[in-house]
């Protein structure tokens, strides 16, 4: 059995190749990752950023992807404004979304995350708009999931990481960069 832990950049599709139009130049894992058969379990959007894990266990992969296992995924993610409690109890509440409420989130305000790399293109930086730093960890993955919860409680998201699925975590993970897990 192969995992594979790698630290996806933004801009990188979460897929080995690209499907998208004709004549596209997007960056793929196949810029990353030379190992043959290995799939991601789950995804990470284009514009999202950190912990993708790759294997080729059917079995692991279903239960890193799936909700009905409600594995824990954290995110860093850096949003517009500076959330106060109720915003921060709603995320911990459930949050709803056109497609239902969210399952409960631990969520807190954080100091910006150690050893952060720079993201190409930078986040824009407004002088009149304070940003701030939360950890969210959801068990669940509705689509653009994270970056619709904190928009739901007026704080858009700027940039997002996933820092940890289960018990893998980025630690010592460079972005761009993988290990065997």
């Amino acid at each position: 059995m192969t995992t594979i832990l790698f630290n996806k950049p933004f801009n990188v599709l979460s897929q080995f190749t690209d499907k998208g139009t004709m004549g596209s130049q997007r960056a793929t894992l196949s810029d990353y990752i030379d190992i043959p058969g290995v799939y991601a379990a789950g995804r990470l959007d284009r514009d999202s950023e950190g912990l993708l894990i790759l294997t080729d266990d059917g079995t692991l992969q279903a239960r890193i992807s799936n909700p009905r296992h409600k594995l824990p995924k954290t995110y860093w993610v850096q949003v517009e404004g500076m959330p106060d409690d109720s915003a921060l109890q709603a995320l911990r509440d459930g949050v709803a979304l056109k497609d239902g409420v969210t399952r409960p989130a631990q969520a807190l305000c954080i100091d910006a995350p150690n050893a952060l790399w720079l993201r190409d293109p930078p986040v824009r930086f407004r002088k009149s708009v304070p940003d701030c730093w939360i950890e969210l960890t959801i068990r669940e993955g509705k689509n653009r999931q994270v970056r619709r919860m904190t928009a739901a409680v007026g704080h858009p998201t700027l940039r997002l990481i996933r820092y940890a699925v289960g018990q893998w975590t980025l630690d010592g993970l460079a972005s761009g960069k993988w290990r065997y897990a």
